[in-house]
């Protein structure tokens, strides 16, 4: 269990959520096939390794993503239901786009979006309003998690319009979090660049554009800005209205383990990104990661 070093913070929280990019899958499946096998990737995990995931303090899980299908469209399905067997919500496919979770005697329902084969498309506008807004109908608070945009360092930035990688249409993350806001969402998380974006504050409602690489296979480079990440603990009220939040850094070591990172970088880092996409942002983010509403 790689996740022992954060648990604490991640199990001290209504609600946790996160992005599963991969499978877990005991078969064989079908797995993709790779044109270039030095820029392609296909991730599985052994289904026991749900139980850290719960251990951990998940609740909810987007499986939006262009790893989830690695090994089919079985295997895709698998991981839904491992993480359904170990008490995890998951969303993101063109069968299942949204989940529905009670705690407390609230609603929250999650809606997934990536623009991957088998997944709720980021890129269908009029359908992505429409679950978010079926999904607002039934719920107190909603929760929109995409994958999208470029990869890599120089990435790092949201460019407000389209964004092409490997070919591929990775979408305007901009304009879609906007539109999702406008639909009824609350929050908006965002994955896909392996890198930490900026955060903003739109309508009141909160959005974080990429979360970065928390916790991650060993293989891959994850020095400098690859290596860090936030847990993003965010305060909202009963309508879904942003009241704060608190950036808790971590860096990974070894082969992908998240740690606690004491020298607070990937705050800095949020910051400047902030600072220089959002300059009107309305959020202010103070050397402790505290992240308040600036006093109008």
């Amino acid at each position: 269990n790689n996740l022992l070093a954060v648990e604490k913070i991640l199990q001290n929280a209504t609600l946790s959520f996160g992005n599963h990019e991969g499978t877990l899958f005991d078969g064989i499946g079908k797995p993709k096939q790779c044109v270039d096998s030095t820029m392609c990737y296909a991730f599985k995990s052994p289904e026991r390794y749900a139980q850290y995931l719960k251990q951990a303090g998940f609740d909810l899980m987007s499986v939006a993503n262009n790893h989830s299908g690695d090994f089919g469209p079985e295997a895709r399905q698998r991981t839904i239901d491992v993480l359904q067997s170990v008490g995890i919500a998951s969303s993101g496919t063109i069968e299942k786009p949204f989940v529905v979770l009670e705690k407390g005697g609230i609603k929250y329902g999650l809606a997934s979006f990536a623009p991957n084969y088998g997944t709720q498309n980021l890129n269908n506008y009029t359908a992505a309003k429409k679950i978010v807004s079926f999904l607002d109908s039934l719920c107190d608070i909603v929760i929109v998690s995409f994958h999208g945009g470029a990869e890599g360092r120089t990435k790092q930035h949201v460019p407000k319009t389209k964004e092409i990688f490997l070919g591929e249409n990775r979408g305007d993350v901009y304009k879609f979090s906007r539109i999702v806001i406008d639909a009824g969402a609350d929050l908006v998380f965002g994955h896909g660049p392996h890198v930490t974006r900026a955060i903003d504050l739109y309508k009141g409602r909160f959005i974080a554009y990429s979360l970065g690489n928390f916790a991650t296979y060993g293989r891959f480079n994850l020095k400098g800005e690859a290596g860090i990440a936030p847990i993003m603990k965010v305060f909202l009220d009963k309508e879904g209205r942003f009241l704060k939040a608190r950036i808790i850094a971590t860096r990974q070591i070894g082969e992908g383990i998240p740690v606690l990172d004491a020298s607070g970088e990937v705050v800095q880092k949020i910051r400047e990104l902030t600072k220089a996409d959002f300059p009107g942002s309305s959020l202010t983010i103070a050397d402790d990661g505290v992240v308040l509403k600036k006093k109008s």
